[in-house]
């Protein structure tokens, strides 16, 4: 047995949607236990300042600048760290979230239902979670192999009100994420694993207008879900972290296919 399985010492792992708040906990995270990290994102300032944060405290990082449902910009981007670091060992799938255009609001005729608003919404959750998937992939592969983690959420398992077209793509994502892991076995026996977490709920940019009223203060809405968690709160996005290290290190050499649930309880709990 290693002396530390959960080290990620010399590991190259990208992490797409890292200039957000969750990414934010993936890549501290995964830094900390040792990695090398492709900060991958759109805004180019702050990838730059979390590259800066991570070296600063003594780790290594690079800044990746692309849309993750651009094939394009993900394959300069993978070109980029293969010419740096001569290999990639994982992939965390971290981009994603809710659209504006996507949410059903309380009382509006169902029928009403914004359909560019919800392929919107699954665009960025599934294609933006299969084109990486397929570019850095690959990658993994060539380099003997490695650990991609997507991220799911309890509204695959537990349907919310008002968000359908990011509960269809987060479904889409669990399923995605069981069927690539067999096929991946099948080809690359136990080199390639994916998994996925659910994370329950978080004050990320796109769950604050649905959760808090812009002052701080909880919605109708985010009462419910308090009440309905039974340690009572929000998750803090650091939260993620031991979970996500220990897919992506050696650990976790015989998890594949499976979903790690972080929700305070909230899926299983029967509101009783």
């Amino acid at each position: 047995m290693k002396e530390n399985q959960f080290s990620l010492k010399g590991k190259v792992i990208v992490v797409t949607g890292a200039t957000g708040i969750l990414g934010h906990a993936f890549i501290k995270a995964l830094a900390a236990a040792g990695a090398i990290i492709g900060v991958l994102g759109r805004n180019e300032q702050k990838a730059n300042e979390r590259v800066k944060e991570i070296t600063d405290a003594g780790g290594e990082a690079i800044a990746l600048l692309a849309d993750v449902q651009n094939e394009q910009q993900l394959i300069a981007c993978r070109d980029i760290v293969l010419k740096k670091y001569g290999r990639i060992d994982g992939l965390v799938n971290g981009a994603g979230g809710n659209v504006p255009e996507g949410v059903l609001q309380t009382g509006q005729d169902i029928f009403s239902i914004s359909v560019e608003g919800m392929k919107k919404a699954l665009d960025i959750n599934v294609w933006g979670t299969l084109i990486p998937t397929l570019v850095f992939g690959k990658a993994i592969a060539e380099s003997g192999g490695g650990s991609i983690v997507n991220i799911s959420s309890v509204s695959a398992d537990r349907p919310l009100t008002k968000v359908l077209g990011y509960t269809m793509g987060k479904a889409a994502i669990e399923k995605f994420s069981k069927w690539f892991a067999i096929e991946l076995a099948s080809r690359y026996g136990d080199t390639i694993r994916m998994n996925a977490i659910v994370p329950g709920f978080f004050l990320t940019e796109q769950n604050k207008m649905l959760l808090t009223d812009g002052q701080g203060n909880l919605t109708e809405r985010g009462h419910q879900i308090i009440n309905n968690t039974p340690f009572k709160k929000f998750g803090n996005p650091e939260d993620l972290g031991g979970a996500l290290v220990w897919l992506m290190s050696d650990a976790s050499l015989f998890v594949t296919g499976t979903t790690v649930t972080i929700d305070g309880g909230f899926t299983a709990f029967s509101g009783v």
